[in-house]
């Protein structure tokens, strides 16, 4: 179940040289517009401590972290949604993926030209998130004259669905048309699960990414303290990164010399390796793991399932043969040393099918098929 997160903005905000660092992969980078069309995709592992404890403790053959991929979306501009700079093309790649993350220029570069010609982060923000809101009105507006037809169909199950659908279409119609995303639109639980098959981008979760040049990595300069505000006010999560240094760290060879380097920078921790993290937790994505001599891999869920869909993570045959799971927890793990002292201290447990899988869950499931 690996996330997937499309990485949006204007050209020229620096989307391919963030992409670039955060996977090590090529993708064309050049100071003109449009120098993406085809969407690179990089897939990135979740940086988890609790991981290299665990491997620490059973000395594996192999590892499996958590991973995030990461799609590199070529830039949007202004009437994107009407087809500009291959807009259509591009939304539609936004569609497929589970969040957005919208690179936002923060810096100021006389020899980096800006599509509109000066840096207003606010602007770049108003600017994508109307043609996103409009391509989703676009989807919306073909939808609602279906539904008088699918109200006199004489399938049961099509009738429920548009009585159901008529009233959200038409309070979304009204916002999408304002420029207001359809996350905004105060829609229930119910409500999104009723739309689901129309993939609204708008619905999707966003992340606003400040891209800051080198003078602002442990300050804000006034750019990034608007896109602050901004995002406090709409409830929306916000992070600073500096993509011209985080490539510099990506061609580090070795991990001292990324260490080294950081510690100069006065960081901690790659920002890459933060917004991974961030990006996962956006989404409601827990972890639980399995440690054995053989193998520590770190399964990927959605908070607040139960332990028969956990299994099914790693196979089907797990969750139709479902008996019970073994559990217990990573810090209990870390605590005691050992999987036999954990049983000694009467923390491994066994748990049934209405067990709720907890973040950092070791488990081993025992199935009949």
């Amino acid at each position: 179940m690996p996330l997937n997160c499309g990485i949006v903005g204007l050209p020229n905000v620096g989307k391919s040289t963030i992409f670039q660092a955060i996977t090590s992969a090529p993708a064309e980078v050049a100071n003109y517009p449009f120098c993406t069309i085809e969407p690179n995709v990089g897939i990135v592992e979740v940086a988890d401590e609790r991981l290299d404890r665990l491997v620490k403790i059973a000395k594996p053959q192999k590892v499996i972290p958590a991973v995030v991929e990461f799609v590199d979306i070529a830039g949007l501009v202004k009437g994107a949604s009407k087809g500009e700079g291959l807009g259509n093309q591009f939304l539609g790649h936004i569609r497929n993926v589970n969040a957005i993350v919208h690179v936002i220029r923060c810096f100021e570069d006389s020899n980096i030209i800006h599509v509109t010609g000066k840096v207003d982060p606010l602007d770049d923000i108003e600017t994508i998130n109307i043609e996103l809101a409009l391509a989703d009105l676009e989807v919306v507006e073909k939808r609602i004259p279906n539904l008088p037809k699918l109200l006199k169909s004489q399938n049961k199950e099509a009738i429920a669905k548009a009585k159901i659908q008529t009233p959200i279409l038409e309070k979304l119609q009204q916002s999408l048309a304002q420029g207001i995303p359809a996350r905004k639109a105060n829609l229930s639980a119910e409500d999104e699960l009723a739309i689901r098959d129309l993939n609204l981008i708008t619905l999707k979760k966003m992340l606003y990414l400040c891209n800051v040049d080198e003078a602002n990595i442990n300050v804000d300069n006034e750019h990034i303290k608007k896109v602050r505000e901004y995002a406090l006010k709409n409830d929306e999560e916000v992070f600073k990164i500096c993509g011209k240094l985080e490539a510099e760290v990506a061609n580090f060879s070795s991990p001292e010399e990324r260490k080294h380097f950081l510690t100069e920078m006065g960081l901690e921790t790659t920002g890459l390796s933060q917004l991974t993290t961030i990006a996962y937790r956006m989404l409601g994505l827990r972890t639980y793991f399995t440690v054995g001599e053989k193998e520590v891999r770190a399964w990927t869920f959605e908070q607040g399932i139960k332990a028969p869909e956990a299994a099914g993570i790693i196979h089907t045959d797990f969750q139709k043969g479902f008996i019970r799971a073994e559990v217990f927890h990573c810090e209990d793990l870390f605590k005691y040393g050992s999987e036999a002292k954990v049983k000694e201290a009467g923390k491994f447990r066994l748990e049934g099918k209405e067990y709720v899988v907890q973040d950092g869950d070791i488990m081993h499931f025992r199935f009949n098929v």
